[in-house]
């Protein structure tokens, strides 16, 4: 069963539609991008609890101030693509998330187009995803 977030903005209606579940490909993805910053066993351990963890849901605006990154200018290729297939009707993948245990920081480990392109539908979008 699909989930999907409708966002209204001047007078135009986007219907988001997101898969159930984060796409196989996602978490390699999400792997590669944490053994930038960790060390190989806790990225292990970070990907295999992301892949156990329950779905949840939290608002763009909210992601965006926990991960402290920038939103992509809707002209970023990848934004630009993402946009396209929502705008197509296409499903996307919900976002894989790490809380940070020091900081509490938020980090984006698969999904910051996603969440990109989203947020320039509506920031209080909501999000599914997974956090560890």
């Amino acid at each position: 069963m699909m989930s999907t977030t409708t966002s209204e903005t001047a007078n135009t209606t986007t219907i988001i539609k997101w898969f159930d579940l984060p796409q196989k490909h996602d978490y390699p993805a999400a792997q590669s991008y944490l053994s930038l910053t960790m060390q190989p066993d806790l990225v292990k351990k970070i990907v295999a609890a992301l892949k156990k963890a329950e779905m949840t849901t939290f608002k763009s605006k909210d992601i965006f101030r926990a991960s402290l990154l920038p939103l992509l200018d809707a002209d970023n290729y990848h934004v630009k693509k993402v946009r396209a297939d929502i705008l197509t009707g296409q499903e996307i993948s919900p976002l894989l998330l790490y809380r940070e245990n020091t900081t509490g920081r938020v980090i984006i480990a698969d999904g910051y187009h996603r969440l990109c392109a989203v947020y320039g539908f509506d920031e209080d979008a909501v999000i599914p995803c997974k956090i560890v």
